[in-house]
């Protein structure tokens, strides 16, 4: 198994980086070196987090669309409403929070890595084990956002709707931030207390008390006090919005 994820790691390293950006975004670089320095990690795609605001949106075929305005930091709503006089067919304004991918070298690194991320707040975080056996950590929120705005580039919403939906998004941004920052800081303390447990087990038992330690050391105080309170505090404004605006 170490050969094999070693090859993984090194062929994922060794790739071009095909994103729309051609790059790591600034501001998660730090963790993204950190993680891809260790023995046991190694990051398959990442995004900071984004607002963006798209033409023509489909899923299936998202490479098709056409980009009207996208930004990793907060935007003001002049510009948005500037971009979104360029929209021809079905335009939606959008926030998508940080993402991480993450392969992992053992279903214990992988629950390590998956602690740090709900108690930092992603709580959409999850695992999967493919058929090759490669484990993968995906670090996700939920606190999303997606408002159509033109059909057939007609506007459906005012100017004003526009503003305070920018004003959600970059609320939204900020908490994004927040979150990452703690991530990291967890994650560090987390993967540096392994370090200071790492000698060779010698018994069974033992060895299946590994996961709970992890658990343990990523349930430090500052990242297990910080839970995903703001989330449903930030849906409401919206719905508040969305009933007085519309």
């Amino acid at each position: 198994m170490d050969d094999r994820f070693l090859q993984w790691k090194k062929q994922c390293m060794s790739k071009i980086d095909l994103s729309k950006k051609g790059s790591v975004d600034e501001d998660i670089s730090d963790v993204v070196a950190f993680i891809n320095d260790s023995e046991n990690y190694f990051t398959t795609s990442s995004c900071s987090g984004r607002i963006t605001l798209i033409d023509g949106v489909s899923e299936v075929q998202k490479k098709d669309c056409n980009w009207l305005f996208v930004t990793h930091q907060k935007c003001q709503s002049a510009d948005v409403v500037a971009s979104l006089a360029r929209a021809g067919g079905d335009a939606s304004f959008r926030f998508e929070p940080f993402v991480l991918h993450v392969q992992c070298r053992r279903l214990e690194d992988a629950q390590l890595l998956h602690s740090v991320a709900v108690n930092s707040g992603f709580r959409n975080s999850g695992m999967t084990v493919g058929k090759k056996g490669k484990i993968i950590t995906a670090v996700r929120s939920t606190h999303c956002l997606e408002v159509p705005l033109t059909h057939e580039g007609q506007q459906l919403v005012s100017g004003d709707y526009v503003s305070f939906l920018v004003e959600v998004a970059n609320q939204k941004m900020e908490e994004n931030f927040r979150r990452m920052r703690r991530f990291y800081d967890c994650l560090q303390s987390a993967m540096c207390a392994e370090q200071c447990h790492s000698p060779k087990v010698t018994d069974a038992k033992a060895e299946k008390s590994v996961y709970k330690r992890r658990r343990r050391q990523a349930q430090e105080p500052e990242c297990d006090s910080h839970k995903d309170d703001t989330s449903s505090e930030e849906d409401g404004a919206l719905e508040s919005g969305l009933h007085l605006l519309l």
